[in-house]
């Protein structure tokens, strides 16, 4: 018997019909302090012992408060709805935390758009930004079978990936865990017989750790950078590419409901995953599916292309991607464009069907 409490229940966006346990992301907390523990040891993984900024001490320290507090308010939420402003804030304290007491900041854009060093202050404030925002990114997109998993694999493999070529282990070895344990809850969201729903617990752990995983790519000192192919203005944008999905997805989200002038926290099915399961009518596996091969495929056109392009001609490209996924959303929502072209084939389809009966 599920506890009303601890199961999420099924309502108008829901696609699930009865009650679905929604308290999977009590996992990912305790798997990363179990992580925390066994990796620590500088001595015995050979973490960085050249560079203290990057010591597992270090950044243990910076991640347990914040991490923390949003598995406390996380696991409330789930159990009794908080107010958005109530996690909001807890997001601000999360964040400077861990930005008060990690050694490293992003104070050098290393020339992208012309920006070269920033004040203390005011990158402490970008880091900030930064992390509320991939935190809300991640909850808003965590709204079908495996989607936010399945981003969240990609991007971890990413910035795993990048940190493994510069030798810090430690951060290589924390998004190792991230995609192993999304892996495995992966096996469960995804199952129709177990299913299991990570809740805000997990999405702002989630969140948490990759603007974590973003703030550290960004605050790369040109040491870090020189074992790297991309040309050190591009970071930025190379950063917003492995993120592209989630913050596409909010930035949207929120721009659709203010011009309607709805709550921009209000729930509704206005986000692209929504769309897409709506409009083309398929499952939320294949629509997982399809946003994450569009995620790691801008990953990786615009990592090949920061390697010696230019960070305004990128920047542009970027830009203009943005404006192509506005477009196809637009286009498909509003005007049921593709939708149309695929009813129509379908009828096609059919006829010839029973023509060719016809005639045999």
């Amino acid at each position: 018997m599920i506890s009303k409490k601890i199961a999420a229940q099924p309502d108008h966006r829901s696609s699930h019909d009865v009650p679905t346990p929604n308290l999977g992301g009590i996992a990912f907390y305790v798997v990363l302090m179990i992580s925390f523990y066994l990796i620590a040891s500088a001595k015995f993984f050979g973490i960085d012992n050249a560079n203290p900024v990057y010591e597992a001490s270090n950044l243990i320290v910076a991640l347990i408060p914040g991490l923390t507090i949003l598995f406390i308010v996380g696991l409330k939420d789930d159990i009794i709805a908080l107010a958005p402003i109530s996690k909001l804030l807890a997001q601000i304290i999360s964040a400077a935390l861990f930005v008060f007491h990690y050694s490293k900041s992003i104070n050098n854009l290393y020339g992208f758009m012309g920006i070269e060093d920033i004040n203390p202050i005011l990158a402490g404030a970008i880091a900030v930004f930064i992390l509320v925002a991939v935190i809300n990114a991640l909850n808003l997109i965590d709204g079908i079978d495996g989607l936010a998993a399945t981003v969240s694999i990609i991007m971890f493999s990413t910035f795993g990936f990048a940190f493994f070529t510069i030798s810090h282990t430690f951060l290589f070895s924390i998004c190792l865990v991230m995609v192993g344990v999304l892996l495995a809850y992966l096996r469960y969201n995804l199952s129709s017989t177990q299913k299991i729903f990570m809740g805000d617990t997990g999405s702002m752990v989630l969140g948490f750790m990759l603007g974590v995983m973003a703030i550290s790519f960004l605050s790369l000192d040109p040491t870090d950078l020189a074992k790297m192919p991309i040309r050190a203005e591009n970071l930025p944008i190379v950063t917003g590419a492995i993120l592209i999905i989630p913050f596409f997805d909010t930035v949207r989200v929120f721009i659709v409901r203010i011009s309607k002038k709805k709550n921009p926290f209000k729930p509704d099915r206005s986000h692209i995953h929504h769309i897409i399961i709506d409009k083309f009518s398929i499952s939320h596996r294949r629509a997982s599916f399809v946003l994450g091969v569009s995620n790691f495929l801008v990953i990786i056109l615009i990592s090949l292309l920061a390697v010696s392009s230019n960070n305004w001609i990128l920047l542009t490209l970027f830009i203009c991607l943005l404006l192509l996924f506005t477009l196809f959303f637009f286009l498909i929502n509003k005007t049921g464009w593709f939708v149309k072209i695929k009813r129509r084939n379908s009828k096609q389809q059919k006829m010839n069907a029973r023509s060719s009966k016809i005639s045999s």
